[in-house]
């Protein structure tokens, strides 16, 4: 199933002469919209073997943002998207091998996989939940926009059915926040030795109390 900003691309298309550069602009945009996978693969590679530091780039960053033109943000969802479908989803990469493959423009977008891939495992949705959004990303080609309406309507459906549940993970997040700026703020007072040595003690004891309750 093609997605609706393909489909309006590629009408677009149809009334432009194919050598004009407004045609291989469009061309352009299908063929990043519909490829990201060989693109995201490749990246991985460079990523993983550090292959740009052998032409001549000190960080991927550098490599991304000099050689290819893309942010490092863009390139790390299009390479972990990629590794995602090759760990959890290699029966919807070997789709795309022999007679059979699908058309490219039916590939989901690497903003949808990307989302899928941070929603796997998630006790807020649970494994049904993750189940349809599988369904509606690889299924039935729903845009990234409606994809992510569909994880926040089924984080907030299971919030409702266990609100419980729902308070005790919000309690959990805002303790990490305070032992993760009371850390800080530990580090920093034993590097200027601002305060007394048992000052630092008592922070370090409010720590592990506060990191017992979200373990205990």
């Amino acid at each position: 199933m093609k997605t609706k900003a393909i489909q309006n691309i590629e009408r677009r298309m149809e009334g432009l002469e194919e050598g004009s550069i407004r045609y291989r602009v469009l061309r352009s945009v299908v063929d990043f919209k519909t490829s990201w996978i060989d693109l995201g693969q490749s990246l991985y590679s460079v990523w993983k073997d550090k292959l740009y530091r052998e032409w001549g780039f000190l960080s991927f960053e550098a490599y991304c943002a000099k050689e290819i033109g893309v942010r490092k943000d863009t390139a790390m969802k299009l390479l972990r998207s990629y590794y995602f479908l090759e760990k959890e989803e290699p029966q919807y990469l070997k789709r795309d091998e022999g007679p059979d493959a699908r058309d490219a423009a039916s590939i989901p977008s690497y903003e949808s996989v990307n989302l899928l891939r941070m929603a796997k495992g998630k006790k807020e949705i649970g494994e049904e939940g993750y189940e349809s959004l599988k369904k509606n990303v690889f299924e039935k080609g729903k845009d990234f926009r409606d994809i992510k309406k569909d994880l926040t309507t089924l984080i907030r459906q299971r919030e409702e059915l266990d609100p419980q549940e729902a308070r005790d993970r919000r309690r959990s997040a805002a303790i990490k926040r305070v032992v993760a700026t009371l850390k800080g703020l530990r580090n920093d007072i034993e590097i200027s030795k601002f305060l007394p040595a048992a000052t630092i003690k008592d922070i370090k004891d409010l720590i592990d109390k506060l990191e017992s309750e979200i373990t205990g």
